[in-house]
């Protein structure tokens, strides 16, 4: 054992020992002192963990625990829960090396040995980063390094959010007239970002536009912004722009609408991203799908029409949204079963996927099957889980599973590689799970991350369950559901060209 590893069983032996203390015995100052001390002693152990993260990147150390690069290697193994905004502070924090091998000091010096210290923690790094990345390119370095070294000795008093505060004023001062804000600038900072849904499956969309994007944003909130336009809660209002609209007709729709401005906005947004899709903008297909919303839901959701659907992109529906897309939608219904000749089972004669094989592998995994990968099912490729086609494998709906591309091509016989086999048994039989080749065999894990809803659903159910039956004794040439048959519904709307809506019955397939 290395001094390093004795070192930090140590400080666990401590830690275990400090948290089964009391502090009885102990006056209130001293309380008052200790907690004070604990938050400093947090503080620093920050700082070192970012040297301990600095030291996974060097090596490409994120390899043996099996992810797929560092960001996921911190977001799964490490659980930290803005894993970019991290390796941000690593990248400014900490000591690296040139190309030539020469170790650079940290480019935020000063607010690296606060954090250091344990006078600054984790917030007062990211509201000076934060402040920093907003310096013009333009800007003399001195004058940026002076202008972070007194950020640093401020923050040392100050809260977070005051320090965002002065670094207005500093930004202010170091281009006081904008002049030198220049292109690079509006580059750097361009960007559009789509948080994750809340309970109420709702979305924020934040994000920085350039001036010709929010110009080009304008113009489509004039046409379809427009009091009256887009109303999805009126169903005479004008759809589109109101460049050949009855005047009257839209006046009419105009004094109807209570939206706020904002609701509008979004409603105009909704309205360009259909005519987009509609339209065929998207292209013909993407990742062998329509580039259209595919949807998974449960016959007891259609027949209910209550609870959640899932989409390959990864959002969540409610049902009712799902059942005014399919009102809309100009669909024709084929069921994968007997009554259908699409084949489901291409041997040797085709390496791809079929669309068909497609829809079957979303309705029954969600997304990437790797344990723990969050890759929606759009974003990930078909793989060849059995035996990789190089090798003779199959392309059989029961042999391929999904899986994202850095997951993809990390199955292999090497000792930080993959391998992917059919689970047989429990709630997940049916499907391909993953283990890393240093793991024991019966470490075998499907991905739970995309069948959220199914599992909680399942739980109410399976333990009145008899045990299941024996692998031997339960059919697996087509993959099985854990729960109750799922479809994948395909929605297209005013498609110009003959387009299909598909249904699979993945337990019903021909053999």
């Amino acid at each position: 054992m290395s001094v390093l590893e004795a070192n930090y069983a140590a400080l666990e032996q401590l830690l275990d020992e400090i948290a089964a203390g009391s502090s009885d015995a102990c006056g209130d100052a001293v309380v008052a002192e200790l907690a004070e001390r604990h938050e400093r002693a947090v503080r620093r152990m920050e700082s070192i963990g970012n040297r301990r993260i600095l030291d996974v990147s060097d090596r490409d150390a994120f390899r043996v625990s099996g992810s797929k690069n560092l960001t996921d290697y911190l977001s799964t193994r490490l659980r930290i829960t803005r894993p970019r905004r991290r390796l941000r502070a690593v990248q400014h924090l900490e000591a690296m090396h040139s190309m030539t091998g020469e170790l650079l000091p940290p480019r935020a010096p000063n607010t690296a040995a606060g954090l250091a210290d344990g006078h600054l923690g984790a917030e007062h790094a990211d509201a000076i980063l934060d402040v920093l990345a907003k310096v013009p390119a333009a800007v003399d370095p001195a004058e940026t390094a002076k202008a972070e070294t007194a950020l640093a000795t401020e923050a040392r008093r100050l809260t977070p959010r005051e320090i965002t505060q002065l670094g207005v004023r500093i930004l202010a001062y170091l281009d006081p007239d904008g002049t030198l804000t220049d292109d690079r600038d509006r580059a750097r900072h361009r960007k559009l970002s789509l948080g994750s849904q809340d309970a109420q499956l709702m979305s924020t969309l934040s994000g920085t536009l350039d001036p010709t994007t929010r110009a080009l944003f304008e113009v489509v909130l004039a046409a379809w912004a427009a009091p009256g336009m887009n109303n999805p809660d009126d169903e005479s209002s004008p759809r589109g722009d109101h460049t050949d609209i009855d005047p009257d007709l839209l006046r009419d729709a105009a004094d109807r609408d209570t939206r706020s401005v904002a609701q509008r906005n979004h409603d105009a947004l909704k309205a360009l991203l259909q005519c987009a899709a509609d339209g065929g903008l998207l292209g013909a297909s993407h990742r062998g799908l329509p580039p259209h919303i595919i949807i998974s839901i449960t016959e007891q959701q259609l027949r209910e029409r209550a609870g959640v659907a899932h989409t390959t992109t990864g959002t969540d529906l409610p049902i009712t949204d799902v059942l005014t897309l399919a009102a809309n939608a100009q669909m024709h219904l084929a069921v994968f079963d007997n009554h259908t000749g699409e084949p489901l089972f291409l041997g040797r004669a085709h390496r791809l996927a079929s669309q068909a094989q497609r829809f079957i592998l979303f309705a029954q995994y969600g997304g990437c099957g790797a344990t723990d990968c969050p890759t929606p099912y759009a974003h990930s490729e078909i793989h060849h889980a059995d035996k990789d086609w190089a090798d003779g494998g199959t392309t059989d709906a029961n042999h391929l599973a999904p899986a994202c591309g850095p997951h993809n091509r990390a199955v292999g016989p090497k000792p930080d590689q993959w391998t992917t086999e059919k689970i047989t048994t429990g709630p997940d039989r049916g499907r391909y799970g993953w283990r890393r080749n240093t793991d024991p065999p019966d470490q075998l894990h499907a991905n739970h991350r995309h069948r959220i809803r199914d599992l909680l659903d399942q739980h109410g159910v399976d333990h009145l369950r008899a045990e299941d039956p024996q692998p031997d004794q339960r059919p697996t040439s087509a993959p099985t559901s854990s729960v109750e048959h799922r479809l994948a519904l395909v929605l297209i709307d005013h498609i110009p060209r003959p387009m299909t809506t598909q249904i699979m019955w993945p337990s019903q397939q021909r053999t």
